[in-house]
């Protein structure tokens, strides 16, 4: 009489896990939901300074703590989920998240601000690298490369969705500092009933604590594939972090763009370009694309930093739809390379490594903008970031002709 609850218990658990396919479904619905909370406050930025009188460097560095904590988090916990599980940290990260919405939604004072970035910092950084391993852990086999093409569509899309819907919430909805907040916490406690929901694609294995202690750590057999693609992962997330920190403000005082839709449809506009052409391209030959990416991302700067140069916004929009190709591109190139490449065990921390990159390139150089912006000016500043990144793109462009060479 025992034995029977001992063999339907397991059966009923695995009838309440998801199927394969819907899970991978959801994992990336909740990569979009995260990136597009990250993305939510940068339309907010101008509203938050208007009411509490800050500067743009202050602005700034509101924008770097959530990346401090996000690498910090990557450093720390990415490694994580290859021991105890993909699920318990997924779930963490949702709780760590939502508590960082809370946080947004009392917010009265940059303080508060401050503390609800770092927090939300701490829990994307949780989420990603784990996001991304579970996509190839669920990958479906008659689609090899599926889990690349989400994980370069999931953050570019998320990015512009939540800069999209936040900018229009704030131009049009009541309570523009709040009713986002809202419904973001809504779709968190829907990712939660998510994940209860997921399969557990990571075995559990020794060493969990020690895997806490911060490293970087990549295999040897994957650092040239990764050393190729940094330039390319410098240029494009360092032209991300220009448009989700001084973006809308750039439209505001060069363009004299002043409606905060516009302001959330400068970041939309470069990231779901990226989406869109990730999209397009998931069949075509890496190789192609990194070097397509670069050639791309330089021109498409060229074109922008001529509208910067001449007041002309249509040359400026111009420029940041061939950028956002290129930054598609990259995105694509670069995360499929990486998802094919990595055995299950080395996951976590390949992806952790792999951000902890794209967000130091997608900070360091923001932050320094926003302190130039505040001492020389925001023309100036966005002039001088502009051939920087463009510079990078040409580095990469010659990285890819030399890796190809090579081969």
């Amino acid at each position: 009489m025992s034995v029977t609850p001992a063999v339907a218990a397991p059966a009923t658990r695995r009838r309440a896990r998801l199927p394969q396919s819907v899970a991978f479904t959801a994992v990336a619905v909740i990569f979009v939901l995260f990136m597009a909370a990250s993305s939510v406050p940068s339309p907010l930025y101008v509203v938050y300074q208007q009411e509490w009188g800050f500067s743009s460097m202050t602005l700034t560095v509101v924008f770097a703590v959530y990346v401090l904590g996000l690498i910090a988090s990557l450093l720390v916990v990415g490694a994580l989920s290859d021991h105890v599980g993909r699920r318990p940290v997924l779930a963490a990260a949702i709780i760590g998240e939502a508590v960082s919405l809370v946080l947004f939604l009392v917010a009265g004072d940059v303080s508060a601000l401050f503390a609800a970035r770092v927090v939300q910092g701490v829990a994307t950084g949780a989420a990603m690298s784990v996001l991304g391993a579970t996509l190839v852990d669920l990958n479906p086999a008659h689609a090899p490369s599926r889990a690349g093409v989400i994980s370069s569509i999931a953050p570019t899309s998320g990015l512009a969705l939540g800069a999209l819907g936040c900018g229009a919430l704030v131009q049009f909805a009541p309570a523009p500092t709040h009713l986002v907040y809202v419904l973001l916490l809504a779709g968190m406690v829907v990712a939660l009933a998510l994940v209860a929901g997921l399969p557990e694609t990571s075995a559990r294995r020794p060493g969990a604590l020690a895997s806490l202690a911060p490293r970087l750590g990549v295999p040897a057999r994957l650092r040239p594939d990764l050393v190729a693609l940094l330039p390319i992962l410098l240029s494009s997330w360092s032209l991300g972090g220009l448009y989700l920190s001084l973006g809308p403000s750039v439209a505001a005082g060069i363009f004299g763009l002043t409606n905060h839709l516009v302001g959330g449809f400068v970041v939309t506009l470069l990231c779901a370009t990226g989406a869109l052409t990730s999209l397009v391209l998931r069949s075509a030959p890496v190789g192609a694309v990194l070097q397509t990416g670069a050639a791309l991302l330089a021109a498409g700067m060229g074109i922008t930093l001529a509208g910067v140069l001449t007041d002309t916004v249509a040359l400026a929009a111009a420029g940041t739809l061939v950028s956002g190709v290129g930054f598609g591109a990259a995105a694509l190139a670069s995360f499929g390379t990486l998802a094919r490449l990595a055995a299950p065990g080395e996951r976590g921390e390949l992806f952790s490594v792999v951000y902890v990159i794209a967000y130091l390139a997608f900070s360091v150089p923001a932050v320094i903008a926003g302190f130039a912006a505040t001492a020389a000016g925001l023309r100036p500043t966005a002039i001088v970031y502009g051939f920087a990144v463009g510079g990078l793109a040409v580095l990469a462009v010659i990285a890819q002709s030399v890796r190809a060479a090579r081969r």
